[in-house]
């Protein structure tokens, strides 16, 4: 084993790594304790398809359901509980480094409900339930970054609520997540309220976008003539567009608009990679983590990956580096006649599709232990 821990080792340029993972029993035996300590851990996200695996997977939450069941609480109701407790007790873990940190650091994440993502009104209504019942500052809210969402984020960061703006594929998707956070931020300031604790990160989603261009880069090796430029593209759209992300990111909040909020106390956006396990078994289990560390931005890892990187990683500062590859990564997709925006919309339209697809699972498995302890 490893003396050194590579986790640790990136807080030296200047990214945080969060755990992509919640489970009850990981909680309450000190397991995520461990790892704050171990690691350096310095927040938690979580999704519907992160709870439909460990509720359904896992005999952690029989006892709950089975009580809560006959109190005659509806399976909405009983949902709601085990997820708000698992955040709970997960956001309390994290509140000394949250407030060590003057808010920077130890936020944990909850997904809103995906059949809301079209939604505006039902997603504002859901968000400031939520806030108002987990009642800790240090939880975020996420919040998809479909059209109705992205409306939500600058009234939601206006009435102090942290956000996690969250299934972010394409750049433009991403301007306009950052747009709206530092909208909400003026309104706020503009009223003569406190900004300087509000929080917020922006999801951009790495591997998932290999996954898909790399299915339309085959299909382009059919035609010979796009053979030899197409099989040089694999798996390098991700990648690239999360280093171009990061450009605007540079861009945007050391600029001067945002320069007047910062000297009110507020904090960037940062940029938050998800989706970073290697979805390929050719590939490095650490690709998406080795090429993207850098300044001011957070890897959000599942546990698999954690480990992986804790024995294989070799941290460098690499997210600044080759963006003149990364562009032509770009400029070659649209050589193929890859839209990488349109490519981006359908991502983000699967993403809250798989999203409510487990979350349904996830209540159907409710009901049906519910139905047996009645």
């Amino acid at each position: 084993m490893r003396k050194d821990n590579p986790l640790r080792s990136i807080q030296g340029f200047g990214q945080s790594i969060w755990l992509d993972f919640i489970r009850r029993r990981m909680i309450l035996e000190g397991e995520l304790q461990q790892l704050l300590a171990q690691d350096g851990l310095r927040g938690v996200t979580s999704n519907p398809s992160i709870f439909e695996q460990v509720i359904a997977g896992s005999g952690d939450y029989g006892e709950d359901i089975r009580l809560l069941s006959r109190q005659g609480r509806s399976v909405e109701d009983i949902h709601d509980t085990l997820t708000i407790k698992d955040i709970g007790m997960a956001a309390d873990m994290f509140r000394p480094l949250y407030e060590h940190s003057d808010g920077k650091h130890g936020l944990v994440s909850l997904e809103i409900n995906p059949h809301l993502a079209y939604d505006e009104e039902a997603t504002l209504e859901e968000a400031r339930r939520l806030w108002q019942v987990l009642n800790r500052p240090n939880i975020m809210l996420k919040v998809p970054a479909t059209d109705a969402g992205l409306s939500c984020i600058k009234q939601l960061i206006g009435a102090g609520i942290n956000v996690n703006v969250t299934l972010l594929f394409g750049l433009p998707r991403y301007r306009k997540a950052a747009e709206a956070y530092i909208e909400g931020l003026e309104a706020r300031a503009a009223d003569k309220k406190p900004i300087n604790w509000i929080a917020s990160v922006a999801s951009f989603f790495v591997s998932r976008i290999d996954v898909m261009i790399d299915g339309i880069l085959r299909h382009r090796e059919d035609q010979p003539e796009l053979a030899v430029q197409a099989a040089q593209l694999y798996g390098q759209a991700g990648i690239a567009s999360a280093k171009l992300a990061f450009q605007i990111y540079s861009e945007i909040f050391e600029g001067e608009r945002f320069r007047a909020l910062l000297d009110k106390g507020a904090q960037p956006q940062r940029l938050l990679w998800a989706s970073t396990s290697t979805k390929s078994p050719k590939e490095s289990p650490i690709k998406y983590v080795e090429a993207l560390i850098g300044p001011s931005t957070i890897n959000a890892l599942p546990m698999e990956t954690l480990n992986a990187y804790r024995e294989q990683g070799q941290p460098e500062m690499r997210l600044t580096q080759d963006l003149q590859t990364a562009r032509q990564v770009m400029e070659g997709l649209r050589g193929l006649d890859i839209n990488i925006d349109k490519v981006a919309l359908s991502l983000e339209e699967q993403g809250v599709l798989r999203f409510a697809q487990s979350y349904d699972r996830l209540m159907q498995t409710i009901e049906e232990a519910r139905s047996d302890a009645l």
